[in-house]
């Protein structure tokens, strides 16, 4: 695989697949039993020069972009190079689980909020899953 540059200050912001990623996501999906997400219309992607300081971000296609472009939903897992690469596995697979979390049951395209308060809220699940991670590969 190929390495991304870092960041500089006049460096240009590169896209990259990131078929790691795609990897890790299919097994947290199926070892988690987390039958909603369909990891076919999961992409990901990593990124390089790029000023947030997040270490991962979903991207979603609304429902008029599926029906403008006759497609069906999909997301982006666009992983930052910069902060994710750096983390040992477990950690990559816990900001993973943190981007999946945003996909709601109904996979939709849409985009579950941090601040969603309905019973059993993001941070909620969010916490299940990582204590169902920690089960499985904890032994």
């Amino acid at each position: 695989m190929k390495k991304l540059k870092k960041a500089t200050k006049y460096s240009k912001f590169e896209w990259k697949k990131a078929p790691d990623v795609k990897v890790r996501i299919i097994k947290l999906v199926k070892d988690l039993e987390i039958d909603y997400i369909k990891p076919h219309s999961v992409y990901a992607y990593r990124s390089a020069n790029s000023k947030t300081r997040a270490y991962a971000r979903i991207w979603g296609l609304s429902r008029l972009w599926q029906e403008v472009l006759a497609v069906r939903p999909t997301y982006i897992i666009e992983v930052l190079s910069q902060h994710f690469d750096n983390l040992p596995d477990k950690e990559k697979d816990k900001v993973i689980l943190h981007e999946l979390t945003h996909i709601p049951k109904n996979f939709s395209g849409a985009l579950v909020a941090h601040t969603h308060r309905k019973k059993g809220s993001f941070h909620d699940k969010l916490d299940t899953l990582i204590e169902q991670y920690f089960e499985k590969y904890n032994r």
